[in-house]
C-alpha cells in the first residue's frame, strides 16, 4: 500500500554518519512534535537526483524554515558512508539538509514507494517523492510518476503547497 495525505508514517531505522562511523536514527524521534519535508529518490550519485531533486532542496531550505519547518531530509537507498559524501559534494549537508540512509529500504517499502530497474542495478529503490508531515502525519504528498523526472516532488513545489 502506498502512503497517503491524513496516513500516519511508519517508525523505521535510518542511518547517519556520526563522528565514530555510521549511527541508526529512530524516524519516528525526528518525526515527533515536529515539521518536517521529507523528499525519497532512486540514488545518490544518479543523474536527476543530483542535478535537479537535491539542488531544489538547497535553494528553498531556508524558505521551509521561515514556513516553520523543523527539518528537511533526504532521504535514498544507500549507506550513510554514501549520504555523506554526496551531502557534501552535492553542498546539502553545508546547507543543513540531513542526508538519511535507508539502508535495507524498510522505509521506504513500507509507504509502498519501492520500485526494482534490475538492467541498471536498481533493487527496491525508492520512487521519487517529496512529503511534508506533521507530528509523522502526513500533510501532503507529492510523488512524480516517472523517477527520471522532479516536477511535482521539488523543493519549489513543496513550498508553494506548504
Amino acid at each position: 500500500m502506498t502512503i497517503s495525505v491524513g496516513a500516519k508514517l511508519p517508525d523505521a531505522n535510518l542511518q547517519v554518519m556520526g563522528a565514530n562511523g555510521p549511527e541508526t536514527v529512530s524516524l519516528a524521534s525526528r518525526l515527533a512534535g515536529r515539521k518536517v519535508v521529507i523528499f525519497g529518490l532512486p540514488g545518490a550519485y544518479t543523474g536527476t537526483c543530483t542535478t535537479a531533486h537535491v539542488p531544489s532542496f538547497i535553494r528553498t531550505k531556508e524558505k521551509l524554515a521561515a514556513k516553520g519547518v523543523d527539518e528537511v531530509i533526504c532521504l535514498s537507498v544507500n549507506d550513510a558512508f554514501v549520504m555523506k559524501a554526496w551531502g557534501d559534494s552535492t553542498g546539502a549537508n553545508a546547507a543543513g539538509i540531513s542526508m538519511l540512509g535507508d539502508v535495507d529500504a524498510g522505509f521506504t517499502k513500507a509507504i509502498g514507494m519501492n520500485f526494482s530497474v534490475p538492467a541498471i542495478g536498481f533493487f527496491d529503490r525508492s520512487k521519487r517523492y517529496a512529503l511534508y508531515a506533521i507530528d509523522g502525519v502526513v500533510k501532503v504528498l507529492h510523488a512524480e510518476e516517472n523517477a527520471g523526472q522532479c516536477e511535482i516532488s521539488g523543493g519549489e513545489a513543496m513550498l508553494a503547497a506548504i
